[in-house]
């Protein structure tokens, strides 16, 4: 069975001066890391497909447009497939250590 699920991922991310939070990369299954190489679009909405709700920031990874949720203090993507039940817990990394990449300016 092919469901759309919310799965929690870890994410690199920068805690700005304001309070809000600027997602940098997200560490998919197997240690796979996909940059984040443009933030679009913030705001307050629920996933429809996957269900919960928080700040869903609209990004471009890869060249595609692609949603990711801070839901609390956890970062959930819409994901396909069987396996509902992995979870991950969201780690926070200090931006001056992310020498590898570099922070998108919008």
């Amino acid at each position: 069975m092919n469901d759309i699920y919310k799965k929690y991922v870890d994410v690199i991310s920068c805690d700005n001066a304001d309070g809000s939070k600027e997602p940098l990369a997200i560490w998919w299954d197997k240690g796979v890391l996909y940059k984040i190489e443009k933030i679009t679009g913030r705001q307050p909405c629920a996933s429809m497909k996957a269900g919960g709700a928080g700040i869903r920031y609209t990004c471009t990874v890869d060249g595609h447009k692609k949603y990711i949720w801070l839901e609390d203090d956890r970062w959930f993507v819409e994901a396909k497939g069987d396996d509902a039940s992995e979870e991950h817990s969201s780690i926070q990394v200090n931006f001056w250590l992310l020498y590898s990449i570099q922070r998108n300016e919008n």
